[in-house]
């Protein structure tokens, strides 16, 4: 029976939410979610999924309207999210600065996932999400006008960039904190819990563009170009062993892994880039 219920859910779900759906997670899943726990109701991560954690907000939601409490965000459900649920889906009306409400969340969870996180998904059109935007505006070869329009949220509906090159791992541990939301926020790169002071490899063959302290919460940073618009960044170091302009190979120790910068312990922050855009690096790992 609860096989069933769910299986309604998810069709019910297709069609409230006509917007982008991926393996990313879906937009306007990630924007019900943003005006759920804007109202206290779910705890969750922002990761675009309707499963279980989502459904059961949704209920208690409906429960305290006075709505039928089914778990689908309906039309009815959705008036009484208020602003961030009576907004039409992402591409209905031009985003700028000072906007807000469930297309502006869709905005900044697609913006994430193709690289430029803009801090909380919390469907608020700041400063953040504007420059956010910009930069991925550049990055697309659009007006970097910092308004989302047609073109704009149509380069976004695309799928994420990928590397076209190859990487090594640059640590002997599996990641275990990956690419992708993380609460309200956003995380850019995996994190690879090694021991304080294990080795940090080069990922692949490029020159050393960064070597030392960073400001941001890197800490100490090594940041290598690997041509054709790759870069790979290495943080929270306790210590590195190249030098800025310096040339390596794939597997030559760069670092030792610390908790220097915004840090909770000793790990690896591995981060990669494309023309600027932030990458899953597990797309790219060999």
């Amino acid at each position: 029976m609860r096989r069933s219920v769910t299986l309604v859910v998810l069709v019910a779900l297709a069609w409230a939410f006509p917007a982008t759906a991926s393996a990313v997670g879906d937009a306007d899943v990630a924007a019900l979610q943003v005006a759920l726990k804007a109202r206290g109701l779910y705890g969750g991560t922002v990761d675009g999924a309707m499963g279980s954690g989502t459904e059961a907000a949704v209920r208690r939601f409906q429960q305290r309207r006075g709505l039928i409490a089914d778990g689908v965000a309906d039309r009815a459900t959705r008036l009484a999210l208020g602003r961030y649920g009576r907004r039409a889906p992402l591409g209905s009306r031009t985003l700028h600065a000072g906007t807000s409400g469930w297309d502006v969340a869709s905005l900044q969870f697609l913006l994430a996932w193709h690289g430029f996180p803009s801090g909380n998904l919390d469907g608020s059109f700041g400063g953040h999400t504007d420059t956010a935007l910009r930069k991925f505006q550049r990055w697309a070869g659009l007006p970097a006008d910092g308004r989302a329009g047609p073109s704009t949220v149509a380069a976004l509906r695309s799928p994420p960039p990928r590397s076209p090159i190859a990487l090594a791992a640059p640590c002997a541990v599996a990641p275990t904190d990956r690419f992708g939301p993380r609460g309200h926020h956003f995380h850019s790169g995996i994190d690879y819990p090694a021991p304080a002071g294990a080795p940090v490899l080069a990922a692949a063959a490029g020159r050393v563009t960064h070597a030392g302290r960073a400001a941001g919460g890197w800490g100490t940073l090594v940041v290598i170009d690997h041509g054709q618009g790759v870069r790979t960044w290495y943080a929270h170091l306790s210590g590195t062993r190249v030098r800025v302009g310096q040339s390596v190979i794939a597997g030559v120790p760069v670092g030792r892994v610390g908790s220097t910068g915004k840090a909770t312990g000793p790990h690896l922050h591995f981060e990669l880039r494309l023309r600027g855009a932030a990458l899953d690096p597990l797309t790219a790992l060999a």
